[in-house]
């Protein structure tokens, strides 16, 4: 199948990125993509980039809200899965979530970010809550598709518990910075987790100028024998297109050996010392 990571620049104006965001899902979806995705708070500027005042859920939307029904509509029209990332607003709690829409248009869920950080330009904590989620695998008309939301894919811990649930592919939004850390580690930490746990990874980031930060765009597909299948450029709106077999799941190392011949056992006792 065929899968499109839309990285697209935001700013205050947010019909303007909405609008951008439905008009990148029909070019994609004219260019064969069956499944779309998007970036971290693809359509509203990254808030956590400054300390979050007294009401930042003012900020926030609710799910199923506008933007989910308009994207469940074109979804539904177009016949593509769409993942989305928004900031959400859930009675007094706030949180980083991505919904996942089918190829029908149906909501099916969404995940929300679990790990919660905090640092100059990531003020996260004063926004959002810890998810409550879990590590959700969805049954999309494509295949078990997973979520990791930026800052979760640190985590070995999440990120295999999407491979225990089933993902054939994880969809990392990301909001990822021009030097934040050293080249090239966004890649192999993905193409590391993809070999592991013998699922497909696709990480969709921001891109352009804002407050304090320049996001980097760079989004990339990674194969579940860890290789690289595309890449886009740094630095620019771009829609990546890459074609994937979800059938090499199945024969990959992960699949056939390592999850084969895990110790389950011992795990719990290990992870409780920390």
């Amino acid at each position: 199948m065929r899968i499109a990571l839309v990285q697209q620049h935001a700013t205050h104006d947010r019909p303007d990125n909405l609008q951008r965001g439905l008009d990148s899902l029909a070019r994609a979806a004219d260019s064969g993509a069956e499944l779309v995705c998007y970036a971290e708070l693809a359509f509203e500027p990254f808030y956590p980039q400054r300390p979050a005042d007294k009401n930042p859920q003012d900020l926030a939307q609710q799910i199923p809200g506008p933007v989910t029904e308009a994207f469940s509509r074109r979804a539904a029209d177009l016949g593509v899965v769409v993942v989305l990332n928004l900031y959400e607003r859930d009675g007094d709690r706030c949180f980083d979530t991505s919904p996942v829409i089918d190829a029908d248009g149906t909501l099916l869920g969404c995940a929300r970010m679990v790990h919660i950080t905090d640092y100059p330009c990531f003020h996260e904590k004063g926004y959002y809550a810890p998810g409550d989620t879990g590590a959700p695998v969805f049954n999309t008309k494509l295949g078990k598709l997973g979520v990791a939301i930026c800052y979760d894919r640190h985590y070995p811990e999440y990120m295999r518990a999407l491979a225990l649930a089933g993902a054939e592919l994880v969809v990392v939004p990301q909001a990822g910075a021009v030097d934040e850390w050293p080249d090239g580690l966004y890649e192999a930490e993905l193409q590391v987790a993809a070999f592991q746990n013998g699922y497909f990874t696709a990480l969709c980031n921001r891109v352009g100028a804002e407050e304090c930060l320049t996001f980097a765009g760079a989004s990339f597909v990674c194969a579940p024998d860890g290789r690289v299948l595309a890449r886009a450029p740094q630095g620019t709106d771009h829609i990546l297109l890459a074609d994937i077999d979800l059938t090499q799941v199945a024969e990959s190392h992960a699949r056939k050996l390592f999850l084969r011949d895990r110790r389950s056992e011992l795990y719990a006792e290990w992870l409780s010392r920390g």
